[in-house]
């Protein structure tokens, strides 16, 4: 791509430049599955560790809210009704790569606790509700969050972790920032992808003119070419926090796009 030089293995290619528009809710994931072996060979596999709880003790003294702040009427009834978890990745601007991502969770009386704000980056040109491959925006939308892994061991996820070598980048960002990492930890977004399987499954059911590969990984300092990133100590926070049984799910976009 032009003024970025990546070196990724081949394994992970299409999920890091597969970029799409907004397609579908993936299915909410049901109770947490065993570690699973993908095409790409595991070098080691974490042992399985109880999911995180819903709302962790840092949250504990957190103000409860009626509903998630800064979604509107619309975007709040595309959640799942079953969904416990939300990750707010809100943007900026339509064409700003800088975010800020929440972690918000619903007590048993139906209000929403926030978690702390992180500083985030997404696509290079901003959100866009209609995604393409190449396009270089990320796309708007409420996604299912079902599996995670990374070139790391397992750091404690809740959800199903998949360590392999194929979490492997290299080269240069958008400002000339080492791209080494970027992969240690990462979530796949449900978006135009098999859930239950490695975030490294290239199958692409909307097809590949859609995109694909739309992760939450390790920040890099720069732009995405469609995913959000977050430092790798928030990266570790969130698979600890993340708990299939709260069937977690993603709201992303720019400030304008959630709030409507």
């Amino acid at each position: 791509m032009a003024g970025v030089t990546t070196v990724l293995s081949l394994a992970t290619a299409a999920a890091w430049f597969g970029i799409g528009s907004i397609g579908p809710v993936g299915p909410v994931i049901g109770p947490r599955s065993q570690h699973r072996t993908d095409s790409v060979p595991a070098i080691i596999e974490g042992d399985s560790r109880a999911p995180a709880t819903v709302a962790d003790a840092a949250q504990d003294n957190a103000p409860v809210q009626q509903r998630i702040a800064g979604l509107g009427p619309a975007t709040l009834a595309s959640i799942p009704t079953g969904s416990r978890q939300v990750l707010l990745a809100s943007g900026r601007a339509k064409d700003s790569s800088d975010s800020t991502v929440t972690l918000w969770t619903r007590s048993a009386d139906g209000r929403w606790r926030a978690g702390a704000a992180w500083p985030a980056h997404n696509a290079l040109r901003g959100w866009t509700g209609t995604h393409h491959e190449g396009d270089l925006h990320s796309p708007v939308g409420i996604f299912t969050l079902s599996d995670a892994g990374g070139f790391q061991p397992d750091p404690g996820s809740g959800l199903p972790y998949h360590r392999s070598r194929g979490f492997t980048a290299g080269g240069t960002g958008f400002r000339g920032e080492a791209l080494g990492g970027s992969f240690d930890y990462v979530i796949a977004i449900d978006y135009n992808r098999v859930p239950g399987a490695s975030p490294l499954d290239g199958r692409q059911p909307l097809g590949s003119a859609r995109g694909g590969g739309i992760w939450i990984h390790v920040d890099h300092g720069g732009p995405t070419h469609g995913c959000v990133s977050l430092s790798a100590a928030h990266m570790v926070d969130l698979l600890r926090a993340l708990d299939p049984r709260s069937h977690p799910v993603i709201a992303m976009g720019d400030k304008a796009s959630l709030a409507r």
